[in-house]
């Protein structure tokens, strides 16, 4: 075992033997996966007692021991964990540039050291425990929670929890708890997604057995292996076996092994284009059978890298020691889908293409932003009956509350890929930065379905987003303002709120909102303003600038017909020019125009919307709980 997996196996053993002598806890986290993990952190440093269940004896899942160790997306949107955990490879390595060592991501590493920073967070978190190696063999409903037999080096053991996070890769315990769910193609009558086909069906994305590869100094031969076959990859890149059924663009041999370049000379081996994907739906199989049909995407993967050394030339590439396995395979293969849950809402890519033209508006929920494009991997099926499928192209997106919360269970959150989207949706969601954010979500519902004894769908959802902005994440996906501008959080707050809109645009590969924050404000956009507050009418298509004064006037009329406390020891123009010193506004001048981001400050700070109108899981305003917050915070 080397050195660098010493911390990761002293951290697993005290937090397991610390474990072993506690069988009841407030939250229990089902899988370590990027996801699960994240959630399990949140948890803990929210003061809940929290216990962690993962089969393997690595945290991170699909971005530690699943070896895909390349970030997809969200590289201009640090949110919550996902922002600590990019922070924390960019201090290890040097800087954010020292991850930019291969063209697919910004951000690369080496699985092994994403274990340890998992381990290390982990490690500090005295609410926290873990359990590694361990499977849940039974789950059962109770009538305050749930208890679970789970089984550790061949032990079985009773544990109890008041609310279960289900963030496995394949959403495992949710179906052991009886919840309903889809699995493989959605039909576009079901969902109304023109682009999805007419019938749905039970094909998957292919998995892949990541492997990671090292240059040494020497050649590394690996023995033909069983039934190769060079015409098996003869349109992986640029070689004298392409032929006419290659698709797409041939890269060279270099340009595909630098697309997964890692630090310290080691490359990661996902390659889909006639590369080690591999097509398998093992969904509804139990661990054992899964494992043992996944060694077919084993030997893919060394089948691929025998081609590498023998046709292409590339001897000194070898399987590199990265892992704790006997093989030197990741731990677990790369599950680009699992089964998806009927939550209270089902996201889909309407909502993510037209948020504000929806009959539910559930960006106002928003509690996790992504950015990847909608991206299927579909090349290994090999049966002629799989539709053919038109991915459109989209803008960055909020993702909805109402997708961590099942709609018939109240004592379950679910995480990970087991959210409640459509399966085209799931091409984008189930990325590591998004699957991060939403673990850390289910955990912040939980806590506070824990504290004010209510089940997780009463939860105020201006209360669930508002602990996750004190926790660095974003809820809208706006590229022109930083976490650490003094207005983020106002922006955050009038952008979910709808009283501004985002600005959506798609750039070849990059998807992105924008506020315009300082872009000045035109009396046609507070339309969004008069939708909260309906006693004030906005004058219909009036293009002209608002002026500071012009602005001011209108938050003074709001106030006067809605009884809202502005302050009774300041007047408004006091306020405003307190307002514009502490966010670094600039001096207020009552003649000018004022921008975007000014206004959006003003009304934030003046009328505090966010905090005095909650809305439901639908995204329609809730006033039942307005009285109550706005009389605690403000008076």
């Amino acid at each position: 075992m080397r050195n660098k997996n010493l911390l990761s196996i002293v951290c697993a053993t005290a937090l397991l033997l610390s474990c072993q002598s506690n069988k009841s806890f407030e939250i229990v986290v089902a899988g370590g996966g990027a996801s699960g993990t994240c959630a399990a952190i949140q948890s803990a440093r929210l003061g809940t007692k929290t216990l962690l269940i993962e089969r393997t004896t690595w945290l991170g899942g699909m971005l530690t021991s699943a070896g895909v160790s390349a970030v997809d997306g969200d590289y201009h949107l640090p949110s919550g964990l996902w922002g600590e955990f990019r922070d924390a490879l960019a201090n290890h390595y040097g800087s954010l540039d020292a991850l930019k060592t291969g063209w697919v991501s910004n951000v690369l590493f080496e699985p092994s050291v994403g274990n340890e920073i998992f381990n290390k967070w982990a490690a500090a978190e005295p609410q926290l425990k873990c359990s590694f190696n361990t499977s849940i063999e039974e789950v059962v409903r109770t009538s305050n929670g749930w208890k679970l037999k789970i089984r550790q080096k061949g032990k079985l053991q009773t544990v109890k929890t008041t609310y279960l996070i289900d963030a496995t890769e394949l959403g495992d315990v949710a179906k052991a708890a009886g919840l309903p769910y889809h699995a493989g193609m959605d039909s576009n009558k079901e969902t109304g997604e023109t682009q999805a086909p007419d019938k749905e069906n039970n094909i998957v994305q292919d998995l892949t057995y990541a492997i990671t590869i090292k240059k040494y100094d020497t050649p590394q031969p690996i023995a033909r292996p069983k039934d190769y076959d060079p015409l098996e990859f003869r349109n992986c890149c640029t070689c004298q076996y392409n032929d006419s059924t290659g698709k797409g663009h041939l890269w060279s041999p270099e340009m595909m092994l630098s697309y997964g370049r890692l630090p310290n000379g080691k490359y990661m081996l996902n390659w889909s284009e006639n590369g080690n994907d591999f097509y398998l739906n093992d969904i509804e199989y139990t661990q054992a059978q899964r494992d043992s049909l996944e060694i077919g995407a084993k030997a893919k993967s060394i089948r691929y890298l025998y081609f590498l050394q023998h046709e292409l030339g590339m001897t000194n590439l070898g399987l590199a020691d990265e892992y704790p396995t006997a093989d030197h395979f990741p731990l677990m293969p790369y599950y680009r889908e699992g089964r998806r849950f009927e939550g209270v809402v089902r996201f889909t890519l309407n909502d993510i293409s037209a948020p504000y033209s929806q009959d539910k508006p559930l960006y106002r929920t928003a509690i996790a932003v992504g950015d990847y494009p909608v991206d299927h991997h579909h090349h290994e099926y090999k049966a002629p009956d799989i539709p053919s499928i038109n991915f459109p192209m989209i803008p960055s997106y909020g993702i909805p509350l109402g997708v961590v919360i099942p709609q018939k269970e109240d004592r379950l959150l679910l995480a990970e890929k087991a959210i409640s989207v459509t399966n085209l949706v799931n091409g984008t969601t189930r990325l590591q930065p998004v699957v991060m954010q939403l673990g850390q979500a289910a955990a912040v519902v939980a806590c506070l379905a824990l504290k004010h004894h209510c089940t997780p769908r009463e939860v105020s959802v201006h209360e669930v987003q508002n602990v996750l902005l004190d926790n660095g994440n974003y809820l809208l996906p706006y590229l022109d303002v930083e976490k650490t501008d003094p207005t983020f959080k106002s922006l955050q707050r009038i952008g979910v709120m709808g009283i501004l809109h985002g600005i959506g645009k798609h750039i070849d590969w990059s998807n992105e909102t924008w506020i315009n924050a300082d872009s000045l404000l035109y009396s046609n956009e507070l339309e969004g303003l008069a939708s909260v507050y309906p006693t004030w009418k906005a004058v219909q298509n009036d293009h002209t600038a608002v002026t500071l004064k012009t602005l001011t006037d209108i938050i003074k009329e709001i106030g006067e017909q809605n009884h809202l406390f502005l302050s009774s020891s300041q007047t408004v123009d006091q306020q405003v020019n307190d307002i514009y010193h502490r966010f670094k506004l600039g001096n207020p001048e009552y003649e000018r125009p004022i921008t975007r981001k000014q206004a959006a400050v003003l009304i934030d700070q003046l009328l505090h919307p966010f905090e005095t109108i909650d809305v439901n899981l639908y995204g329609k305003f809730s006033a039942s709980t307005a009285k109550n917050i706005y009389t605690q915070k403000f008076h």
